[in-house]
């Protein structure tokens, strides 16, 4: 098959999941041609059947702001056009599905035809696709898709009762870790780096927004800090990092807090942790913690989102309310002084990881969906 993939190309799940999809496509033999306005992070070397199409956007003078998706419509006309795609798989509905359906208007002037995937990963339905603003396009966009997909049944579930559209078939298709990648490996973790004298390794790794809620990250590492020597590990960058800093030299434990920043590849640096955290309002999945679970990390996270499809609660890891941190902060403890059970839920976090959501599972479910809504315009 012949595929465009449209995503945003910067830290996030969205990117990091579209990104090793037409990855691992590629190796599957299709034709993928990424179109975005820069190449996508997690794309660092050369793949064969892979290519990236760079979005220039025009700055007149007369744009105040520069009109993105227009740009983005253009080259995804272009890329369809010359390399006879028959599939724009649109990740995060906008602006990227309402860009392809504007697309697939345009060739069908031409008696061409171009299916439109669109794949819901969180914040496009549950944030900004529920902005009063962005309502009424991202619902169009939605259902005129030719195939939708939500990462979760979580997801799911709330586009159908955010957008008032029940009518949808939406196909849940979660996300995917490839288990070579990340995989328990402490002798090659920068472990004595991170942890000079032995401390043990909390991580949360993030693009520090709010709904991530970081300052209850810092909140939970004082509370293991507090009974053991412990080193909290942060990866990625975002607005809130400000106020986490404020934070932890406040609870005193900025001494203890590595901030590495943004980085493209975090495998080797996961399975160095003892413990994930990832304690936010909502996750639609939390590609993140799936990847600490294939690493052998039990993760301390939120109930009630999608993150509950993915962390089995008092096997893999620990789920709690929003907010509680003390709460978080003991089970983690009881993780970390008791090494039997740590090894216990480690085994059980990769056994998961392998077992439900490797890319062997999970990319061939792509597939079929590909084929069906391909027949379905047939």
């Amino acid at each position: 098959m012949r595929i465009g993939i449209a995503c945003y190309p910067t830290y996030g799940g969205s990117g990091a999941l579209a990104t090793e999809l037409g990855i691992e496509l590629a190796a599957r033999g299709h034709e993928i041609h990424f179109i975005t306005y820069a190449q996508p992070f997690r794309l660092t070397s050369f793949h064969e059947g892979l290519f990236f199409h760079e979005v220039e956007v025009p700055h007149y003078p007369l744009f105040e702001y520069p009109p993105y998706s227009l740009a983005l419509t253009v080259q995804m006309h272009q890329v369809a056009q010359q390399h006879d795609l028959q599939i724009m798989h649109a990740h995060y509905a906008i602006p990227h599905a309402e860009a392809a359906w504007v697309t697939k208007q345009m060739l069908q002037q031409q008696d061409r035809d171009l299916r439109l995937v669109t794949t819901l990963h969180g914040t496009d339905i549950t944030l900004v696709g529920q902005d009063p603003s962005f309502w009424s396009i991202t619902r169009f966009s939605v259902e005129q898709s030719d195939g939708i997909t939500a990462v979760s049944q979580y997801l799911k579930d709330e586009t159908l009762r955010a957008f008032d559209c029940d009518r949808l078939d939406i196909r849940v298709v979660p996300n995917f870790v490839d288990p070579e990648i990340y995989k328990p490996d402490r002798d090659d973790c920068h472990l004595r780096a991170l942890a000079p004298s032995g401390e043990k390794i909390v991580m949360h790794i993030s693009n520090f927004r709010k709904v991530k809620r970081v300052d209850d990250v810092i909140r939970v590492f004082a509370g293991i800090r507090r009974e053991v020597p412990a080193r909290l590990v942060l990866i990625g960058d975002g607005p809130e990092r400000a106020a986490a800093t404020e934070l932890a030299g406040r609870l005193g434990v900025q001494d203890d807090i590595v901030f590495l920043g943004k980085l493209e590849s975090v495998a080797e640096l996961l399975s160095c942790a003892d413990v994930f955290l990832l304690p936010s309002e909502q996750e639609s999945f939390g590609l993140v913690a799936l990847e600490a679970l294939a690493s052998g990390v039990p993760v301390i996270g939120t109930g009630g989102s999608g993150l509950a499809e993915v962390v089995d609660d008092g096997v893999t890891g620990f789920l709690h309310p929003v907010g509680a941190a003390d709460e978080m902060a003991a089970s983690a403890l009881r993780l970390l002084q008791d090494p039997a059970l740590w090894k216990t839920f480690g085994t059980a976090a990769r056994e998961a990881a392998v077992g439900r959501f490797s890319a062997d599972l999970v990319v061939p479910m792509y597939e079929r969906f590909y084929e069906e809504v391909l027949e379905a315009g047939a």
